[in-house]
């Protein structure tokens, strides 16, 4: 059975145009289709009637790529838990319901055009320090370079974050902790990454500052949005790391 919704959607021509919500119909969409089969639906609609189609950003659609991402009636994704807005399914809405899909809203992720949000301070972000400096050359030895179950574990967990800037849409602060913690800790976790732990941690929490990001009060809203359910102790982490960098360099 087909659902006819009202949607309410940010759009905003450019960075410099003040943006505004427009409200649309969604008529015959199936409850199977995912929320951007939807969107893409709505956009054919617009394109034969002459009107500009809804930008928003997508690539892999499976969850994967961080690609996607906008506020759907306030939540960040939507309201599935561990999920993109990619995997969030047009079922868990009701016929006749109105949905407000507006664009990630942070300080430093400018809105470049309707639900398309400018996301390359997560870039320089990594760039400051999400890497390590090792001789390239083949693959070593499984066994060459042994690492405790524990640690691995936990910095695969961080090493799962797809930078799609969700735990900074969801906090109050507009925050980068989370994401710049998942960065700092998948890293600094490993035997690889030790020579530089230090450096990491001040490189990549000092450019999150310059970048404009809030300070994080833990609140929690980050992991709760998360997709990849990343946990806030890594955020704790980072805050030792940090501290205790600054501490041995003085």
């Amino acid at each position: 059975m087909s659902m006819n919704l009202t949607l309410r959607i940010w759009r905003q021509a450019n960075p410099g145009t003040p943006g505004r919500l427009v409200e649309y119909a969604a008529q015959g969409i199936s409850p199977d289709m995912s929320f951007l089969e939807m969107l893409d639906v709505v956009n054919e609609q617009l394109i034969r009637k002459g009107e500009e189609p809804v930008a928003f950003d997508s690539d892999c659609r499976e969850g994967i790529c961080g690609t996607c991402g906008c506020m759907v009636n306030g939540v960040a994704h939507g309201p599935d838990a561990a999920a993109t807005v990619c995997q969030l399914h047009m079922r868990r809405f009701k016929n006749g319901d109105t949905i407000t899909i507006e664009p990630w809203r942070a300080a430093a992720f400018p809105v470049v055009k309707d639900l398309v949000v400018d996301r390359s301070a997560l870039d320089r972000i990594v760039r400051a320090g999400g890497y390590i400096s090792m001789n390239v050359g083949a693959a070593p030895d499984a066994n060459a370079m042994p690492v405790a179950k524990g640690l691995a574990d936990e910095a695969f967990d961080a090493a799962a974050c797809i930078q799609c800037g969700a735990c900074v849409a969801a906090c109050k602060n507009a925050s980068a902790a989370l994401f710049t913690a998942a960065k700092i800790s998948h890293l600094n976790l490993l035997p690889q990454g030790q020579a530089e732990r230090g450096r990491r941690a001040v490189a990549m929490v000092d450019q999150m500052d310059v970048e404009g990001f809030g300070a994080c009060s833990n609140e929690g809203e980050c992991e709760a949005v998360c997709p990849k359910e990343i946990s806030i102790s890594n955020i704790a982490r980072m805050n030792r790391e940090y501290l205790r960098a600054r501490l041995v360099a003085r």
